[in-house]
């Protein structure tokens, strides 16, 4: 199969690669598309210790199951494979095993490839009027749908019913369009890339700003670096919550001592748990999270220069798409 790899800093390779092999339980999977991550591009600039090169990465993924009883059955892919044995996944807190595995890490390979396998009760369904390019954003959104349900369960019945997300790329708009699925309406994008903020105003139809003011019952941190952690616990309203996604740099930013007299709630959200990936998939089925045009689609054979563009801010649009076939 071709599969784009990862071979070192800023260094990706498009060549022939091995079939993966089914396990015990897994599904052989033809990827019709799969797109980039911030952890991938984390990864390309040399900053994941757990994805060493060479590695394919990739786990935002959606295809089409090839043999068995599932053959020819248009499926997204949760990348997350858990034990289903310890504590945390017989409570449904699946994203927080001990033992979890995802590909695109060691020692699973990941989706920008043609191929690749899963567990059985990794994969939902796709009904046939949703494009394959939509199903494969049912990953990323799963991101922000289990962030947002943490963000609202934690939010107080009184605090005020606004949002501030911080990061127009797919999990900052992903948080958008789940929270208001949710139910809040008030919600304002920070985003400081001048043509993405656009996009995200002009296509998306999104409140989004180069910086923000006031204060929000609800702030989420997109981002995830000292400067957007700074601004999330100054905004953040007194007995409000900040929900902290983005993984860009590990330290610095909170202002632990407003937080503290302020009782602001800091919320540390990692993925998704089973049913937060299926309750995602059904509401891009059902259409409450709105047109997924917000999309563009690359050749995989074209995912060098992708990454490249992403890493100069050269895309307006939240997410790119790959897709395995196209002049292949």
């Amino acid at each position: 199969m071709k599969a784009l790899i990862y071979d070192a800093p800023e260094t990706l390779g498009y060549r022939d690669a091995d079939d993966p092999i089914c396990g015990e339980g897994e599904q052989f999977i033809r990827v019709e598309a799969a797109g980039i991550c911030g952890s991938d591009m984390h990864a390309y600039l040399g900053h994941d210790d757990r994805r060493p090169a060479p590695l394919i990465l990739g786990h935002e993924a959606a295809g089409t199951i090839m043999g068995g009883g599932r053959d020819g059955e248009r499926v997204t892919i949760n990348p997350l494979v858990h034990c289903g044995t310890c504590h945390a996944c017989k409570t449904g807190r699946e994203n927080l095993c001990p033992d979890r595995q995802i590909i695109s890490m060691p020692p699973r390979e990941g989706a920008f490839a043609q191929y690749v396998t899963m567990p059985d009760t990794n994969l939902v369904s796709v009904p046939d009027h949703v494009p394959i390019s939509w199903a494969a954003l049912t990953e990323p959104l799963a991101v922000s749908w289990h962030a947002a349900r943490l963000g609202l369960e934690a939010l107080h019945p009184r605090a005020s019913r606004t949002a501030l997300v911080l990061g127009g790329g797919a999990i900052g708009l992903g948080s958008a369009l789940t929270l208001r699925a949710m139910g809040l309406s008030d919600i304002t994008i920070v985003e400081p890339n001048v043509e993405r903020r656009a996009f995200l105003t002009d296509t998306c139809n999104e409140h989004a700003v180069e910086r923000a003011e006031g204060q929000f019952g609800l702030v989420v941190d997109a981002v995830g670096y000292a400067a957007t952690r700074a601004t999330a616990s100054a905004l953040a309203e007194p007995g409000g919550v900040v929900l902290h996604i983005g993984l860009g740099e590990d330290t610095g930013g909170l202002d632990i001592r407003r937080m503290t007299l302020q009782e602001i709630t800091f919320i540390g959200t990692y993925t998704y748990t089973t049913q937060d990936f299926r309750a995602t998939a059904q509401a891009i089925f059902d259409g409450r999270l709105g047109d997924m045009k917000w999309t563009q689609t690359r050749a995989l054979s074209d995912g060098a220069a992708a990454f490249s563009d992403l890493r100069n801010g050269l895309v307006a649009v939240p997410k790119i798409v790959l897709d395995p076939w196209a002049n292949a």
